[in-house]
């Protein structure tokens, strides 16, 4: 079962009981960030892309470490007024993925955080075939913040290429909270 950001935040915030192993597909709407804002030069976009019977979203790009630059990334807010999803009742983010077989930052941001430096974040491996990632919430380590994760307090998830200088193609067709 598909759920739309809004009806999966108002089932989330309601509190109703579902089964450990359950999956609730989420339908991002992805947006792209990259260096630029902060006087980087990376480039990059991200697409719609299909390959038959799989719909997905790609981010592509250059990233270059010029002007204290570095990354460039996909990501979206869990609820369109930007508010939190209280995500508690599950153990981590499934994301079903495929790239160029480099590594990429998966990223949760909480309203814990006040500076869009800070996260909670761990990386993994874009395969060159569809895999999914299970990522269990206790392996997302605090970045630039003494906050500890709190998944009821849950409010963006991006994909990120950052730190090096390489080509960035990695290919999201699902994520869920399972």
């Amino acid at each position: 079962m598909k759920w739309t950001v809004a009806s999966l935040a108002a089932l989330l915030l309601t509190g109703p009981s579902y089964a450990e192993d359950a999956m609730h597909i989420l339908t991002p709407d992805w947006e792209y960030v990259a260096d630029r804002v902060m006087g980087g030069v990376s480039t990059g976009q991200i697409a719609a892309m299909g390959d038959g019977a799989r719909a997905a979203t790609r981010l592509t790009g250059t990233i270059s470490l010029d002007n204290n630059g570095g990354f460039v990334q996909m990501a979206f807010d869990l609820r369109e007024d930007g508010g939190v999803v209280d995500a508690s009742a599950y153990t981590g983010v499934a994301i079903t993925v495929r790239g160029n077989g480099e590594a990429y930052d998966l990223r949760l941001r909480t309203d814990q955080l006040t500076r869009p430096w800070q996260s909670f974040r761990t990386d993994f491996t874009a395969p060159a075939e569809w895999t999914t990632l299970r990522v269990p919430f206790d392996a997302f380590q605090s970045h630039k913040t003494d906050a500890t994760f709190d998944p009821a307090r849950l409010r963006r998830i991006g994909v990120l290429a950052i730190g090096r200088v390489f080509e960035a193609e990695v290919s999201v067709a699902e994520i869920a909270l399972y």
